[in-house]
């Protein structure tokens, strides 16, 4: 059976509970709503002079940006621009897909990413915090960056 979703309809919860200032913005993945199972797309809306996610980049999966209704201010390793209801955007893995957004506008905006869904890991860093996070089968871990270790460095207990 096909499942359909209205994007510009969709209700939206609070992201991950109470956010941090500068951060107040609602989410909904419809992924499994629709039955993907190899691609994922969650849907955003950003109130005015409020962020979604800190500037980041994935490290192996590609996303994308639909801006569905307002505008953004997108940040990239290029800079910031303005994107408006209809552009779309891609976001390769690694340090040149690195992105953030901000609604510098008086309305709400609200935004579509695709994604790829690999399944069995994924790993994010967080540029500005010196941070990064990286999950797996039964294996999650948020921390921070710190020196690197050469490979029999790094198999030796601390």
């Amino acid at each position: 059976m096909t499942r359909v979703v209205n994007l510009l309809t969709l209700e939206l919860e609070a992201a991950y509970g109470p956010p941090p200032l500068g951060h107040d913005f609602s989410a909904r993945s419809v992924s499994r709503e629709v039955g993907a199972t190899r691609t994922g797309l969650g849907v955003y809306e950003v109130a005015p002079g409020q962020k979604t996610w800190p500037y980041h980049f994935e490290l192996a999966e590609e996303e994308w940006l639909i801006v569905l209704t307002g505008e953004l201010t997108l940040r990239t390793p290029e800079g910031e621009r303005v994107l408006r209801a209809g552009d779309v955007v891609c976001f390769p893995p690694g340090v040149d897909g690195a992105h953030a957004v901000r609604n510098a506008g008086a309305e709400p905006s609200r935004y579509a990413m695709p994604s790829a869904s690999l399944g069995v890991a994924d790993g994010c860093i967080y540029p500005d915090a010196g941070s990064f996070v990286l999950r797996g089968p039964g294996f999650s871990h948020r921390g921070r960056l710190g020196d690197e270790l050469g490979y029999w460095e790094a198999q030796e207990p601390a």
